[in-house]
């Protein structure tokens, strides 16, 4: 077994007679798990065990059938082996059912984790975003609610918690919120629960902080049923339409940028203040997004679909692999952190949206134009892709799974290769930050310039300095 992050040899552990085949976070019988890392108390990070949070799904994905599974087998591999990382929050599905489990290790305090499972009720969303979540535990349902023996008990040895049973809190004891936590994990929490029931009015006083605000309910119904196309969109947000935007203000630049350059928190040179940037969804900062996609109607094969997106999410194209895919897109294997490549997929998506950073409220539509083109082809492609493997998995399995193979490596190198289009015509479009409406040889680039918002605090931050005209042989000009 190898760490998850630095591929260190951790150690061995015990074979299954029967593994599952894994794609991306999806096995073929349609199990998905995700995680989000909330940290928690330090006294419960590290520890010697052989399992971290990513050696530990990958694992799990390997042997489990369903998510009920996952959730004991990752509980009995740490007992057996150990945790040696801090808290997650795991997201795990199946084709029928879908529970948020909120997991930390022990530390230096004994092998296994403390956890509780919820499962997310049908017609409902729930959303975890670095912080835990789950409070309350209702200790009577235990067809919709799992824990580990000693997640009370733990929590009284360490004096995190002295009252009753049905007063216990995870996040609370294990995890408890900080304004830190409450602004750059809530808040996206807050996010996805407003666009998903704006008719709910969901309050933003506990993600800003206001003392004695009422924590976001672990679930909610959203407004309406949620399909693919939706899910994607709640995956892209810089807190539009509201207060909050982003691509609004001094720190947005001259063109509206909706990013913050890490670090997120930050001090003022003399002022006692702590301060933050905002932390919406959609990051520059991020490797790859998925959506695990599970469909009870279909034979598992044909029914799991991991859609799959690499760098911001906001200004990339998600593109389906399904599960009886027995190859990878070699514009997404072989890749290196630190060597660019027009091969890879990461490093095209990367270098367009880098550029386009630097005037993004005028490059950012040529992005998002290409990026409705090859998603919502694909989107509209998946049921008679269904159908046909439908048709081929009672009568040629192997030539059903060669078949969906061929559309997702198709298709994902067909988007690399417009991507790489893309990187060369908006090099030429905006080159040295001017922009050619006309791709002619015979058409001249136009300015740009800045808009009146920036020039005017520009004028006004050294007054006079910006002025064109005869000044006085001794005027003083700052």
């Amino acid at each position: 077994l190898y760490s998850f992050r630095e591929k260190k040899h951790l150690g061995r552990i015990s074979q299954v007679p029967r593994t599952f085949k894994v794609v991306g976070n999806m096995n073929e019988k349609q199990v998905s798990i995700g995680e989000t890392t909330f940290t928690g108390r330090k006294d419960l990070g590290g520890g010697n065990g052989l399992f971290d949070y990513g050696n530990l799904i990958y694992i799990t994905l390997q042997r489990a059938g369903s998510a009920r599974e996952a959730i004991r087998i990752m509980d009995e591999l740490v007992k057996e082996y150990g945790y040696r990382d801090t808290g997650e929050s795991f997201s795990i599905a199946d084709k029928n059912e879908a529970w948020i489990v909120d997991f930390i290790g022990k530390g230096e305090h004994g092998k296994g984790a403390l956890w509780v499972a919820a499962r997310v009720p049908d017609g409902y969303i729930a959303a975890h975003a670095n912080q835990a979540r789950i409070r309350k535990i209702n200790w009577k349902d235990t067809e919709n609610w799992m824990w580990s023996a000693d997640v009370v008990d733990f929590a009284r040895r360490m004096g995190w918690f002295s009252g009753s049973d049905d007063d216990f809190s995870f996040a609370d004891a294990y995890a408890p919120v900080t304004p830190r936590s409450l602004l750059l994990c809530e808040s996206r929490v807050w996010s996805i629960f407003n666009r998903a029931a704006p008719s709910k009015k969901f309050s933003t006083d506990y993600w800003r902080c206001v003392e004695g605000a009422e924590p976001y309910p672990l679930f909610i119904r959203p407004d309406k049923k949620l399909g693919i196309e939706d899910v994607i969109a709640l995956h892209r947000d810089h807190f539009h339409n509201t207060p909050f935007y982003t691509g609004e203000g001094t720190a947005a630049g001259p063109y509206a940028n909706p990013y913050r350059w890490r670090p997120v928190f930050f001090k003022l040179e003399g002022d006692t203040n702590d301060y933050a940037w905002e932390r919406p969804i959609s990051q520059p900062q991020t490797a790859f997004s998925y959506i695990s996609q599970a469909r009870s109607g279909l034979p598992d094969a044909i029914g799991g679909i991991a859609w799959y997106s690499v760098d911001d999410n906001f200004s990339n194209v998600w593109m389906p692999f399904y599960m009886a895919m027995n190859q990878v897109p070699a514009s997404l294997k072989g890749g290196s952190p630190v060597k660019f490549s027009w091969k890879s997929m990461y490093w095209v998506v990367s270098l367009v949206n880098n550029f386009a950073y630097g005037m993004y409220n005028v490059m950012i539509e040529d992005i998002l134009e290409v990026q409705r083109e090859l998603e919502s082809r694909a989107v509209s492609m998946i049921p008679a892709i269904d159908r046909a493997a439908g048709y081929l998995h009672s009568s040629n399995p192997r030539l059903m799974e060669d078949y969906l193979t061929s559309f997702c490596v198709d298709n994902a190198e067909q988007i690399t290769e417009r991507w790489r289009e893309l990187a060369e015509h908006l090099f030429v479009k905006y080159n040295d930050r001017y922009q050619r409406k006309e791709m002619r040889i015979d058409s001249w680039p136009g300015s740009i310039g800045y808009p009146e918002a920036f020039n005017r605090r520009a004028v006004e931050e050294r007054p006079g300095y910006y002025d064109v005209r005869w000044r006085k042989k001794r005027e003083k000009i700052d």
